[in-house]
């Protein structure tokens, strides 16, 4: 019985939130979810800032690593040939 009446009180808040935010507190949602946009943009831009740097960083040391491994190589040729 108990997981029933979980379920029934669950609906009926959630049909009182709704019914509140439409009804009730409408502009103070709207203005809530509209002042959320600004940081999330920004914040997000942040991580995307970020993520492409190290991208880039990344890309620089494998090519750094594969001329390194080439160069190697050719000193090495050589010596196995003798």
């Amino acid at each position: 019985m108990g997981k029933y009446l979980a379920i029934i009180g669950g609906l009926i808040a959630m049909a009182g939130g709704l019914i509140l935010v439409i009804f009730v507190w409408w502009r103070e949602f709207y203005e809530l979810v509209f002042g959320c946009i600004p940081p999330i943009l920004f914040f997000g831009g942040l991580i995307a800032l970020i993520a492409g740097i190290s991208s880039i960083k990344d890309a620089m040391r494998t090519k750094k690593l594969e001329e390194e491994t080439k160069a190697e190589e050719k000193k090495e040729e050589p010596k196995k040939e003798e």
